[in-house]
């Protein structure tokens, strides 16, 4: 085992995680670029989707009671379709302009916000579209999460509410992924040896990030939000 991927693993995971489970997102947004520092990138992605499934199957049995289920339907089919799309074209290309071109798209939904303009509105199609797009990017980068929160944000009022569903969504879109991923060969059973060495960083991640989550505040949580996407626009961008 080398030592130097395995350090980088523990830590890519505890960052990624812990901030994945104290606002719902971003957790790949955290872990990769720090993955990347010692691994390829389907190797990143193929670690990230399974600490996504560990993650999801906790969370989604706590935050059962707060997930809205009905975004969650609009957003099925067309998450699903995404990933898939999103693993082929991870399969058989270096998509570095893709990852370019999300990094961008968020920096504009950051200005947005800051301009103070009224949140983007959706109707059903508006809701399916951006749920093909934010399946691709969850299957190509795993980092799907803030188009999930432009769909999500503008649909639900209450912090509980829109973090439990988030996370419900990412649960749905990492079942799609990690399937896809091992079909394709991206995803082997050296993956899975190594992540169970790194479970309990894992465990110990999601526990901290549960403590933090019980006492921030709405304000502090929106300003977190917004920072998070600003900081991983620019980790993709550069």
């Amino acid at each position: 085992m080398d030592i130097y991927i395995f350090l980088i693993l523990i830590i890519g995971i505890f960052v990624g995680f812990y901030v994945q489970t104290v606002i719902g997102f971003a957790g790949s947004l955290m872990a990769l670029p720090i993955l990347l520092f010692g691994m390829e990138l389907p190797d990143a992605i193929a670690y990230i989707s399974i600490f996504y499934l560990f993650s999801s199957a906790f969370l989604i049995a706590k935050e059962w009671k707060n997930i809205n289920r009905k975004i969650i339907l609009r957003l099925a089919l067309a998450s699903v379709i995404g990933v898939i799309l999103g693993i082929i074209v991870l399969t058989f290309t270096k998509p570095i302009l893709l990852k370019k071109g999300l990094g961008i798209f968020i920096l504009l939904y950051v200005g947005y916000v800051f301009l103070g303009k009224k949140k983007i509105k959706l109707n059903k199609v508006g809701i399916i579209s951006f749920g093909v797009m934010a399946g691709f990017f969850s299957g190509i980068f795993s980092t799907g999460g803030p188009l999930y929160v432009i769909c999500i944000e503008n649909s639900v009022k209450e912090m509980k509410t829109f973090r439990a569903t988030m996370i419900g969504v990412l649960g749905l879109v990492t079942i799609a992924r990690v399937p896809t991923l091992a079909i394709s060969g991206i995803l082997d059973f050296q993956h899975i040896k190594m992540s169970l060495l790194v479970f309990p960083v894992f465990l110990f991640a999601q526990f901290l990030g549960k403590q933090t989550f019980e006492k921030i505040n709405e304000n502090l949580f929106k300003k977190l939000l917004i920072g998070l996407l600003c900081i991983s626009s620019l980790v993709l961008v550069f």
